[in-house]
């Protein structure tokens, strides 16, 4: 076994010798032509990307475009979109608008199309389906896109009826295992069943990082600053794992608990 052994050895680095060495520059140009492939490779992606924003028909059409879509509808099924709701959707149009060279014009026509696709429900199940199209083999972003429109669904008070209604067509056009969306919903609930416990006036300051001597402006833009901070970014969601968008919610929970039992002592 043991000279099989060294045999074995002996024939890899005469193997790795002929290769890596006396082939250096052969190795060293599939290396090069590999990075170089792989900047062309982002560059076109980026630069069919930044054609979305030359009509808001485009955008529309394009896999974010439907993504909004979706988002408008999840934000308006319970019949209006609450403020923190649409301050997690603005935050989604400044991280998604970082991506594209012309980023006002970019947020503009994001607001535009949902601005336009919240105000009907009806039309959800087609987009999925379109959306569902569009992914192609993707499973991730499925699961990703699915775990966003969750957390937006979470994020006042939790999930209703109806935007429970609206999420389970929208898995199903999308091709989720009704036991996996139920898999990501239990695992938010968890979350915030264990972040949302009765919270004191002392650890809504501590969590905001503010004094009880604060005026409401102060301790407004420190609310303001650390959603921000801590609120899920679909973008950098997609190189992450789910864990992130849970986390992210429940921080984000938590941040909004505080907030709202210090305005409830200064009756704002």
């Amino acid at each position: 076994m043991k000279l099989k052994k060294w045999i074995f050895i002996a024939v890899f680095l005469v193997i790795f010798y002929y290769i890596f060495i006396v082939n250096i520059f052969l190795t060293l140009s599939i290396i090069f032509a590999l990075i170089v492939a792989y900047k062309l490779y982002k560059f076109y992606a980026k630069m069919k990307l930044n054609k979305l924003v030359t009509s808001k028909e485009k955008f529309r059409e394009s896999e974010l475009g439907h993504f909004i879509a979706l988002t408008a509808k999840v934000a308006k099924a319970d019949g209006r979109v609450h403020e923190l709701e649409a301050q997690l959707i603005g935050m989604m149009f400044d991280d998604i608008s970082k991506v594209f060279n012309e980023k006002t014009k970019a947020r503009d026509i994001m607001k535009a199309i949902f601005n336009e696709e919240k105000q009907t429900i009806d039309d959800t199940k087609d987009i999925a389906k379109s959306l569902n199209e569009l992914l192609g083999k993707s499973i991730i972003k499925r699961r990703q896109y699915v775990s966003f429109l969750i957390q937006l669904a979470y994020i006042d008070s939790g999930i209703s009826s109806d935007e429970e209604k609206l999420l389970r067509e929208i898995v199903q056009e999308l091709n989720i295992p009704a036991d996996v969306y139920d898999t990501i919903v239990n695992s938010f609930e968890n979350k915030m069943k264990n972040r949302n416990q009765t919270m004191d006036a002392s650890e809504a300051y501590k969590i905001l990082g503010v004094k009880e001597t604060d005026d409401m402006n102060t301790i407004k833009k420190a609310y303001r600053k650390l959603i921000r901070q801590y609120h899920p970014d679909i973008i950098s969601s997609q190189e992450k794992d789910e864990s992130y968008m849970e986390e992210a919610t429940a921080k984000t929970q938590e941040i909004n608990q505080a907030y709202q039992v210090i305005k409830d002592i200064k009756k704002v």
